[in-house]
């Protein structure tokens, strides 16, 4: 994957969040898959204000740490309720996420660094290990990533680490044997819960858009039946 963008012609998408406290949100008008803030996103960010988390105070001084955070917009709302955040991408994304990082500088009420991170094959020394929360949204989108995004994951993670994964499920070409794939490998090293609708924002969910926990797998063997209902066929 490639990115091409002229910092110069961006647009703005505001979040509001739930206090009324607003964050920009910049995009390109024309580049790659990571230069816009998807719906994926947007229902992560508004998951991270709900009960769940406190309604955003959960997150303070957490580690979080965001995997093809594209324009930051995940990281960037967790920061604003005072995690650490270290939201990663490709080298050539890095321009548009420390300038979202500037953007928001006031509305920071934690700290919150971009640093470049390729998959499976770069080293992570300044991306922190065992983190609270490592967050992803909308990252099941190539073959040829699915097996080193699972590695990064896995290198990562503590055994208290959370991931949080939220996709938005497509039908179009190879999306669903794409996905399958990737719960294939999350399923072999990881224990899996989908967050259901009624815990998530009331307004910012889809049936077409999904939340999973994943944890490093404490009981070897019983992972099968805890995957959700509608998922396991992907165990098969």
């Amino acid at each position: 994957m490639s990115a091409s963008f002229d910092l110069s012609r961006l647009f703005v998408r505001q979040y509001e969040r739930n206090d009324n406290k607003l964050l920009q949100f910049h995009q390109c008008e024309v580049g790659d898959v990571g230069c816009v803030v998807w719906d994926a996103a947007l229902v992560l960010s508004k998951y991270l204000e709900t009960a769940d988390f406190n309604y955003g105070h959960a997150l303070i001084s957490k580690v979080i740490v965001e995997l093809g955070a594209g324009t930051g917009a995940v990281g960037l709302v967790a920061a604003s309720f005072g995690a650490r955040v270290t939201i990663t991408d490709l080298p050539e994304f890095i321009p548009l996420l420390e300038y979202n990082i500037q953007a928001n500088r006031s509305s920071i009420a934690g700290n919150i660094h971009a640093h470049p991170l390729i998959w499976g094959i770069q080293t992570m020394k300044d991306i922190p290990r065992e983190p609270d929360y490592i967050l992803l949204a909308d990252c099941i989108y190539y073959e040829e990533s699915l097996e080193p995004l699972v590695s990064t994951i896995s290198s990562l993670c503590g055994k208290q680490t959370e991931v949080l994964c939220c996709y938005e499920k497509r039908n179009s070409g190879k999306k669903p044997e794409l996905e399958k794939r990737f719960f294939e490998l999350i399923h072999s090293s990881f224990d899996v819960e989908e967050i259901p609708q009624e815990r998530q924002d009331q307004h910012f969910c889809s049936d077409d858009i999904h939340i999973f926990k994943f944890q490093m797998e404490r009981n070897h063997g019983m992972l099968k039946s805890k995957v959700p209902q509608q998922l396991s066929h992907f165990t098969h």
